[in-house]
């Protein structure tokens, strides 16, 4: 009887253990292992007609006029690409994973956000597909999408926070 609840309990750990990893995979809440290269994520963006600028004509991550994409996560950039298909606007990023931004576990630097450029396109895709959240007191207005991701208009950009990669 007891090898038998042994390995009933052996296996229901290993069944809670999958779900928890898959969740944490599909929430993009993922280890540093699910980071990319700038290369890499520049080779995704351009075949999917996403275009980036930098201030600095950089892509140093220790310079915060450079925009780089160097340990941005796959979800980001698999997000960026959901978001520029679903809204079918043009979509350039203004910022990465460079210095310069506030710190955080959800941050630019490590690989949550990215910036891009504001347009009527992108304002009205927001506006008419997300949930608006409010105002928040020094970054701007705020929306959430259905896939948790969040869309701050921070005056002269949006601030995108990407928690999954949006259904892709």
């Amino acid at each position: 009887m007891s090898s038998t609840r042994s390995t009933l309990r052996r296996r229901l750990l290993t069944l809670l253990v999958a779900i928890a990893a898959a969740t944490g995979a599909t929430l993009g809440l993922a280890s540093p292992a699910f980071a990319i290269s700038h290369s890499d994520a520049t080779s995704q963006l351009r075949a999917a007609g996403v275009s980036w600028t930098s201030s600095g004509n950089c892509s140093d991550r220790y310079v915060s006029t450079c925009t780089s994409f160097d340990g941005v996560r796959q979800a980001t950039i698999s997000g960026i690409i959901t978001f520029k298909r679903a809204s079918g606007c043009a979509v350039t990023i203004t910022a990465g994973t460079e210095v310069g931004h506030a710190g955080g576990t959800y941050s630019h630097w490590n690989g949550y956000k990215l910036d891009i450029a504001l347009s009527t396109c992108i304002q009205n895709y927001i506006s008419a597909n997300y949930t608006y959240v409010g105002y928040i007191s020094g970054f701007g207005y705020q929306y959430r999408a259905a896939s948790g991701n969040l869309y701050t208009k921070e005056g002269s950009h949006w601030d995108i926070l990407f928690y999954t990669c949006g259904g892709c």
